[in-house]
């Protein structure tokens, strides 16, 4: 157990509240350790039971493994979310995403694949206009090759950073040793170093 600079507690299987035991022991079972991330949502066993079962519905979403890791990527930069950006940039990276494409979906950066870039565009919308995006834009995802269940599943990940993302915020999650090299900085914060 330790605690994050904003006195959040990041929980191990000796410190977590009774009612969440089950779901950490869960996610330390899927990913070998309990992320920082995991242990801060322990402290909440509704919300850590709810973030497991978003993050297992979106596997199994239309998406594919590397299209799944495109999305969240794309998600990340919109919410800052440094910690959510560099541990998704090692796990697309596993999924066999180009080291390119990653750049270019950290950096906002243009993707020259079509459909690669469409899909970015429709998520971009998605989460900056808080699902209110236009007619025109939906369909121009539908005629990118997309399927209105890639659109409710697009939603679905929404979702699911909604609850890592501000976690993130709230707590200054550390990140973990694995992402060292993949530390991102938000585009906003930049500018205030500058």
């Amino acid at each position: 157990m330790s605690t994050t600079s904003t006195g959040f507690t990041i929980h191990d299987l000796e410190s977590v509240p009774d009612a969440a035991r089950p779901a950490l022991k869960q996610q330390a079972k899927a990913f070998g350790t309990i992320l920082n991330l995991h242990g801060i949502l322990a402290e909440s066993a509704p919300a850590l039971e709810t973030y497991n079962a978003a993050y297992a519905a979106f596997a199994q979403s239309s998406f594919t493994p590397a299209e799944q890791q495109f999305i969240y990527l794309a998600i990340n930069r919109v919410n800052e979310c440094e910690y959510c950006m560099a541990g998704h940039s090692v796990l697309a990276k596993n999924e066999g995403v180009d080291a390119d494409t990653i750049e270019a979906l950290r950096e906002g950066t243009e993707i020259p694949d079509a459909r690669q870039a469409a899909l970015r565009d429709f998520v971009t919308a998605v989460v900056d206009q808080k699902g209110h995006v236009p007619l025109q834009q939906v369909q121009a995802f539908l005629d990118a090759g997309f399927t209105r269940q890639n659109v409710l599943d697009v939603v679905l990940a929404v979702a699911t950073k909604v609850i890592s993302s501000y976690t993130n915020h709230l707590s200054a999650t550390p990140n973990e040793a694995f992402m060292k090299n993949t530390v991102w900085t938000a585009p906003s914060r930049r500018i205030e170093a500058a």
